[in-house]
């Protein structure tokens, strides 16, 4: 009987882990375009930001299933250049199964796409989403993203802009298709800030509901040292927005 508990745990914990996975690699994407419609209710300032090119970023990775009481870090140096990603990690801790089956997963995954050109599905272009209902509430400014097909890219949610709308703040709402059979609900917060005059991701938080495993937290933090072949100023290290550090 133990021996076969312990078999279904495992079961259940590969099944976490392979959601994970998917998941991670549906919200940890480094692009993120500007909508480049001319119809688009998103403001001019928003579309005409320099596009992000080239980045080299120190990335802090955890993945969390509070069901099965496991969890891992990960961190590592990441550079993309046009279609290349290329990252060297340079410390890790917590559950071994986590690290190799998810983070380090993931950085190949995300290689993948990268080299692919497939990066392209995620971007807040008229392609990829219709942009509606403009709003405003404490200070922000709202968008309503509704995905033009379902990916697991693509957040049906809102697009969360500064007050007069010259700053892509967040993306926050659910992935538009589920990254696989064993996640129910997957919800994302997509962090964003403008480096030197570059709109880059600095951070993403997602939770997902797993079947059979409870819920799963995965969140990625970025520092980055070059965007597009030039060293990020002290002044932009000084006035970058603060996100909670992971645990």
């Amino acid at each position: 009987m133990k021996q076969r508990g312990r078999a279904n745990r495992r079961r259940r914990l590969s099944r976490w882990v392979i959601a994970a996975t998917f998941l991670l690699a549906a919200t940890s994407g480094i692009t993120a375009a500007p909508p480049a419609d001319e119809t688009s209710v998103a403001p001019a300032s928003i579309r005409d930001q320099q596009p992000l090119r080239q980045y080299r970023a120190y990335r802090r990775m955890h993945a969390r299933s509070d069901h099965f009481g496991q969890e891992a870090w990960l961190e590592a140096w990441t550079e993309m250049d046009g279609r290349t990603f290329r990252y060297t990690i340079v410390s890790e801790r917590g559950s071994d199964y986590i690290r190799d089956k998810v983070l380090k997963t993931v950085l190949k995954r995300e290689q993948e796409l990268v080299a692919s050109g497939e990066c392209s599905r995620s971007e807040l272009t008229s392609d990829n989403y219709t942009f509606e209902d403009v709003s405003t509430s404490g200070g922000e400014r709202y968008v309503t993203l509704k995905p033009k097909r379902k990916d697991i890219l693509l957040v049906d949610g809102r697009m969360v802009l500064s007050q007069d709308g010259s700053e892509l703040l967040r993306v926050e709402g659910r992935l538009a298709k589920n990254p696989s059979f064993w996640t129910s609900l997957v919800n994302v917060i997509r962090h964003y800030a403008r480096i030197d005059g570059v709109r880059v991701p600095i951070a993403t938080e997602s939770v997902a509901k797993v079947k059979f495993a409870g819920t799963s937290n995965l969140d990625v933090r970025y520092e980055y040292e070059t965007i597009n072949g030039r060293p990020v100023s002290l002044e932009a290290r000084r006035t970058m927005p603060s996100i909670p550090n992971l645990r």
